[in-house]
């Protein structure tokens, strides 16, 4: 039961960081309390001692303090409503002309959920404050200082307004957009390299025929196997478990996911296909494949006939090119310790096959007819197989791939002047690498 809700809590945490209201939650409940501290400091004697010193910043006059905090409000609204609608109508543009996948990523910007948590903070302290001179009527003393932090906090809104249009008219632009996957896709390869490279352990997997095969009782996009989830009997045993699938690959239930070398339980089997995180959404994570995906949507849809911007798909094709020569670089299967000189767990990479599949492979369908396109990634293919970190396999599977664009050239590219150009490039590297 402990593991069921260790797990339950680390989803809700994902989904509530990830969520647009997080910010602005927590930053509206930041003002609440802020206003709720303004109204009972406001007769403290510290407090009455500075409105005497510097009268001419303090509004003490009923009707006017109202008029002010009325203003606000409605100007905030006016400000929240007219910031909003442009969020929505880029966000339209950028699903029409780019990628739906793109969407998440936009909507999520920290930046402006603190914006969007700032407008509603301070449109929720005005509603506060004129709440309060309501309750304590005319023949009261006014909220000075609470006004006068609520005028300071409707210029902030302003500045922050202005600030709004220009990073919304900055993440729209699409070379932006790519150059963020790209340079968020590479961090993650970074750090994978890195830590492969620190923890790797060398294991046999070769005789793993004759080993326990556990099969999955779910459907859908494999994710990754929590470790924290595991029952201590089994972080404790001698034992190794081989994960057959690579992240984000879609997996059917019945399908074999995991071999495991020595005997488990009912009860520890149970345990592992728990552990197994299973995801619906193939974009859900960013993690793996992912951004390479999204470049290649991005290429893709560049190239369709309603956009025909080959501009936009050479630079995506540039990004994936740098992405893929460092992804081709993982060795085929990575092992590590769970727990020291004990458990281990053996990885699959995915094969340099299926990721010339997922990637390289429909933008050379789509941009078959352009020769600029076709271009870019024929030198992007041979950037990869120059790359002496790349195992002779995967060199033979960018080999494949490059024949098969050497066809495409042939048979696609009309203009005979453009198509030996580029069939010229081909043989003249292959003659070089000979």
């Amino acid at each position: 039961m402990k593991r069921e809700i260790t797990k339950f809590f680390k989803k809700q945490y994902q989904y509530i960081i990830q969520s647009i209201a997080f910010y602005p939650v927590l930053i509206s409940l930041a003002f609440l309390a802020v206003a709720v501290l303004s109204i009972e400091i406001e007769s403290h004697d510290f407090i009455d001692k500075i409105k005497k010193d510097i009268p001419y910043i303090f509004i003490e006059d009923f009707e006017t303090a109202r008029a002010i905090l009325s203003t606000i409000i409605g100007g905030i609204i006016s400000l929240t409503v007219f910031s909003f609608s442009m969020v929505m109508v880029v966000l339209n543009q950028a699903s029409s002309n780019f990628s739906p996948r793109l969407l998440p990523s936009l909507i999520s910007n920290k930046k402006h959920q603190v914006i969007l948590g700032f407008y509603i903070g301070t449109l929720l302290y005005c509603i506060i404050l004129i709440t309060a001179l309501g309750a304590y009527g005319v023949e009261s003393d006014s909220l000075g200082l609470s006004t006068m932090l609520a005028a300071l906090a409707s210029l902030i809104c302003i500045g922050l307004f202005v600030y709004f249009i220009n990073s919304i008219s900055v993440a729209i632009q699409i070379h932006n957009i790519v150059d963020k996957i790209h340079a968020s896709t590479n961090s993650y390869l970074d750090k994978e390299l890195k830590q492969q490279e620190e923890s790797k352990v060398i294991m046999n997997t070769e005789n793993s025929e004759n080993w326990l095969t556990i099969k999955i009782d779910r459907t859908g996009y494999f994710r990754g196997f929590d470790t924290s989830l595991l029952k201590e009997s089994l972080k404790c045993k001698d034992n190794h478990f081989i994960l057959l699938p690579y992240i984000n690959q879609h997996i059917w239930e019945g399908m074999p996911i995991l071999k495991v070398r020595e005997f488990i339980t009912e009860e520890e089997l149970e345990n592992l296909l728990f552990c197994f995180d299973i995801s619906s959404d193939r974009h859900e994570s960013d993690k793996n494949v992912t951004g390479m995906i999204k470049l290649m949507e991005i290429a893709v849809k560049a190239m369709s006939p309603g956009i025909n911007d080959p501009g936009t798909a050479i630079n995506a094709i540039n990004k994936i090119g740098q992405l893929m020569n460092k992804f081709l670089e993982f060795p085929e299967k990575y092992s590590k310790y769970v727990t020291e000189n004990k458990l281990v767990i053996t990885d699959y990479s995915i094969p340099a096959s299926e990721l010339m599949r997922l990637v390289i492979q429909p933008i050379r369908l789509y941009s078959k007819h352009d020769n600029s396109v076709m271009y870019v990634l024929l030198k992007s293919l041979q950037f990869m197989k120059e790359n002496p970190k790349i195992s002779v396999k995967n060199k033979g599977v960018v080999e494949i791939e490059l024949n098969a664009l050497k066809h495409d050239i042939e048979t696609s590219i009309g203009n005979p002047m453009d198509r030996e150009s580029l069939v010229v490039l081909m043989e003249g590297e292959n003659q070089l690498n000979f």
